[in-house]
């Protein structure tokens, strides 16, 4: 996988993102639930950044958690970086791309698997690079 050309400054991701890839990508909003493509998508591969091509998430690792958003049980090793979130008055823990700094979601600790985690992930925050089919 190639990884996409990084704009060195904001007007310059306003030009290669659609409008809601910036708004949530770049701005850290959210995406309504249940209104994104990849909730209910299935298949091999790797969820990788829209922004900028990362490889984040293993197709293995997703889950269905009915919350309307695409979960995953753990992001690829140094794929991501956390941050404190305290805003809309919760205190959760913020995912950004360790690549271009994008909002991707927020992880929480009540996933279902072994890891105990469910990372909670804009749809428009991905692409799934899919593994071609044998």
């Amino acid at each position: 996988m190639t990884d996409k050309p990084m704009p060195k400054d904001e007007a310059g991701w306003r030009e290669v993102l659609t409008p809601e890839q910036y708004r949530v990508l770049r701005e850290k909003g959210t995406e309504a639930p249940f209104t994104g493509k990849l909730p209910h998508v299935e298949g091999d591969g790797t969820f990788t950044c829209s922004a900028c091509g990362n490889p984040l998430f293993a197709s293995d690792t997703k889950f269905d958690s009915g919350t309307g958003w695409p979960s995953f049980d753990e992001a690829l090793p140094g794929a991501v970086e956390y941050h404190r979130d305290a805003s809309h008055g919760m205190v959760r823990t913020e995912i950004t791309c360790a690549r271009c700094g994008s909002h991707l979601g927020h992880v929480f600790d009540d996933g279902p698997t072994d890891s105990g985690k469910r990372f909670c992930i804009n749809s428009v925050c991905l692409n799934l690079d899919a593994k071609p089919k044998d």
